[in-house]
Order: C-alpha cells, then structure tokens, then sequence
C-alpha cells in the first residue's frame, strides 16, 4: 500500500473473502495480513488520512463493520497480551470516536493490518519507529524496515542528459551503468583527470544553454550559462523552504546593491531558479510563488546588479521540465526543516546529473551525503533531533534573530518589491506562538547557517577544478539511489517474490 491513499483494500479484501468466498474471519484475516504491507511516505499529520465515520458508514456500510471489527480485535489483543499498554490504545486503536469529529485514522489501519511498514529514507524510518509509530515497535518489533527511495537512471541520466551519458559510458568503457548503477563508482578514480574535466565541463555547459533557451522561451528572461546554476523545484510547501531560498536571494540582491562597482566584479555570477506548483487553497505557498516573480522582476530589470544575480520564477513544473533543468543544474537546494522530508528523491536526480546540493540533514539527504562524500555536499542546519527543543525555545521566546535575517525581511517590508503586501507571509515568521505565526518551519533559525553555506558555495565555484571534481564525485556517488536497487529490496525483503529473469 503506497501511503495511506489505499487504505480500503484492507476491508475490501476481508470483505472478498468473507462475503464472496466464504472464509472465517481468522482465515481471512490471516490472508490479508499476509498480504497488504504498507509504505508510508511522509510524517506530516494532514498527510495522515483521517476520514469521517458518518461518511464511511453511509458510503461504504460494510467496510466500515469490518474496520469496526478490526479496531475490537486489535483493542482486545492488546488488553489481553500488553497490560502495560492499555494507557496507550486510544491513540492507537483505529477509530478515533471524539465526539466532536469520529474519524477513522488511516495510518493505524494500515499499521495494524499489514505484515510489514517501512520507512523511505534512513531518517524517515528512524523517525517512524522512534516517534510517529514507537507503541506499535513495542508490540511488532520486527515489522518495521528501511527501503531507500530510488530513481531510474534510464530516464533521469542516459536519456535526459545524453552529452554526460555518454561521457560515462566512454571513461567506464560499458553501458551497463543504465542497468547496474553501482558501477558509477569506476568514475572516482579519474575525478582528477584533465580530459574527463575537459569533457565533462563541456557536457555541462551544453546542458545549461539546452536550459537558458528553455527560460528565454517560457519567461523571455535571458540567462548567463556562465553564471551558476542555482535550482529548486519541488512542491511549494513552507517545510521545503522556499522562503529561506528567496529571502537568501533578497539578501544577495541586498549586499549587490551595497557594493561599488569593483566590488561588485569580485562576485560569483548566480542564476537562481525555483520551479513548483502550489495547491489551489494554500495560501502561503501562492504569496511564495508571488514573492519569487517579484523579487525576479525587480533585480533582473537592475541594470546596476543584474550580471551577477537573477531570479527566476520557472512556470508549469512537471517531468518534462525537470528533464531540461536538473542536467543544466550546478547548485540544488534541498532545504527543509530537519525531519520533515521523507525522503525527497529529485536530490538523487541532481547529484546522479553532477549537481552538488546545498541542504539540510533531512530525508535521503543524510544518505546521498555518505555516499558522494561530505566534501561535495554543502550542509546548513538544524538536526532533525534539534527540532522540538528548538521550537519550544521558540514559544518560551529565547530566540535571537540574526541581523541578516531581519535585514532580508525588512527590505521586503520597505516595498523594495512592489505594491503587494507581503505582511501574512512574513508575519509566519514572526512571534513566539501561534497559529500561522512562531517560525514553525525553523526559517529565522537556519538562516545564518544558510547564508554561511551560499558563501562557501560561491568561493568554491570560482575554482572551476575543484567544481567539476566535485561534480564528477557526485555523479560516482549516486549508485546507491537506483530504483532497481530499491525495487529489488521491496521483492526479497518485503513482497517475498523472486525474479523471472527474461531468457
């Protein structure tokens, strides 16, 4: 079960069974039991399914009497075989009967029915047994596993960037990296080689004009492929931190426009993109996307700034988008708070096209990061066990903002960017407590630290050889995150089938 979304096919099953086929309940329940597993892929509470009993009960009668009767069973098992956990089974059990709104909570249908729950990232599963599910680890220890998201190298390297494609084929001397991705790591060994630099710079660059015509022809802002490439695409969601990104970029358009002229010269030329849809009905996620096209309005029309910075709303994300950014991509920003992002698997896809990504200690972050080398990854940031210390600090109003974080704020507040009122947006960041206020998403807290990154990204771009070296080590280090490395986990550890391999 991907996530919560099928919830329903564990009483539709007991149903087919019961109802159709004639099994007993224990006979049936054995066989839904050993078949449905569940995979849940975020912790995010509204992401958790939660749905009204009345509606279920009027829709759906019969599912519903078997959710009731899986909800007695489980209660029963537990007061029969866990004294110890009896304080324990209203927030377990699967029906939630507060008066005020009965619901019936999907996650714990799933987490009681199936034979196994995993996580999508090292830290996501951690998380999953210490937190979210931790009284369900006590009663079903062995339930509960790891499998890595992964990506399939056939779409997201041989055939969307076929210059670099076939550089690898050539230094590796075999294809079969499209299908056995491990062998990547045969490319560390000429991360210091001139010709492979040579080719690779080349392959980048064609890679990044591909990507400039694609902003002239959707935004008609004109790009430098000479300046670096700076990218996020993902959802618009104040936990991915698009707001930490943009405020970065307030602040850099800031410090440009503070500069004399000669000064100005010393500065690494940056392109920052951010591409992403945002939900009908989320409001701060739309005042996001709005602040990105003004502050892009603003500084790619300052003919005082605008060689060494622009900003770049990307407009209709989807696949086919990203198959023209992430090739052209330099620097990807995988921002988000500690602990929030399952696992994020467009990082993989970056780092296997030889982009380096500035982040966070989150998702499949911490992995990708062991894997291509700390050296080539620039971390920022809270730690996902810092987090609720760190916001409770917050309520008890001990936060002190860095002078750079209010300077970003307030230089937007001064209508530097426009008529438009950004106050809702930026109040979220302000005060201790509240709804829609308080910094949940720790952006005031990670600024510092971030800018402090950009810095150190900005000096390491001016040496083109250290660049590529790191660019080719990320690449060599993305062997790990192939889906066929992941989808065999699911079979031998999960699903318990066997491969039919083609004659």
């Amino acid at each position: 079960m991907n996530d919560t979304h099928p919830t329903l096919a564990i009483p539709e099953l007991m149903r087919l069974l019961m109802d159709v086929e004639g099994l007993g309940w224990d006979e049936a329940w054995a066989v839904t039991n050993k078949t449905v597993a569940y995979t849940n892929h975020t912790v995010l509470p509204e992401a958790l399914e939660k749905w009204s009993q009345a509606v279920m009960r009027k829709l759906l009668p019969r599912h519903m009497e078997i959710i009731e009767e899986i909800d007695k069973r489980f209660r029963e098992m537990v007061i029969s075989t866990r004294k110890d956990m009896e304080g324990k089974i209203e927030s377990m059990r699967v029906l939630d009967n507060n008066p005020e709104k009965p619901v019936v909570r999907m996650a714990n249908l799933c987490v009681v029915a199936g034979h196994t729950v995993n996580g999508v990232a090292e830290l996501h599963s951690n998380i999953l047994k210490q937190e979210l599910f931790a009284d369900y680890v006590s009663i079903w220890p062995n339930k509960f596993q790891n499998k890595t998201n992964g990506i399939t190298p056939r779409r997201w390297l041989r055939f969307c960037n076929p210059e670099l494609s076939e550089i690898v084929t050539k230094w590796l001397k075999t294809d079969q990296w499209t299908s056995n991705l491990d062998l990547l790591t045969g490319l560390r060994k000429f991360a210091d080689d001139e010709k492979l630099h040579a080719e690779w710079a080349a392959a980048k660059l064609a890679s990044k004009k591909r990507l400039a015509k694609h902003v002239l022809d959707v935004t008609g802002v004109t790009i430098d492929p000479n300046s670096l490439f700076d990218i996020q695409i993902k959802r618009i969601h104040e936990y991915k931190r698009q707001l930490l990104n943009i405020l970065g970029a307030v602040y850099r358009y800031k410090k440009l426009k503070e500069m004399s002229a000669e000064e100005r010269k010393k500065v690494t030329p940056r392109t920052v993109m951010v591409g992403g849809k945002a939900f009908a009905t989320y409001t701060n996620a739309k005042r996001i996307v709005k602040l990105v096209n003004d502050v892009g309005a603003v500084v790619n029309n300052d003919a005082d700034v605008n060689q060494y910075l622009k900003v770049v709303f990307i407009p209709n994300y989807n696949v086919s988008v990203a198959e023209v950014l992430i090739p052209g991509s330099e620097l990807s920003q995988h921002i988000s708070t500690a602990g929030m992002e399952a696992s994020g698997t467009s990082n993989m896809k970056f780092s296997l096209n030889g982009c380096v990504i500035i982040g966070t200690l989150d998702g499949a972050n911490v992995e990708i990061r062991e894997e291509v080398g700390q050296d080539n990854f620039f971390l920022f940031g809270a730690k996902a066990d810092q987090i609720a210390g760190l916001r409770k600090e917050r309520e008890n109003g001990l936060f002190k903002p860095d002078p750079r974080f209010e300077e970003a704020k307030q230089f937007i507040r001064s209508g530097a960017f426009g008529t438009y009122d950004y106050t809702p947006l930026l109040d979220s960041l302000e005060g201790n407590t509240g709804f829609g206020r308080g910094d949940y998403f720790l952006v005031g807290y990670d600024f510092p630290s971030y800018i402090d990154a950009q810095a150190r990204v900005d000096e390491a771009y001016k040496d083109k050889k250290k660049w590529i070296k790191m660019s080719i080590l990320n690449t060599a280090g993305s062997g790990k995150f192939s889906s066929d490395r992941t989808i065999d986990q699911y079979a031998k550890e999960i699903w318990g089938i066997s491969a039919c391999p083609v004659p």
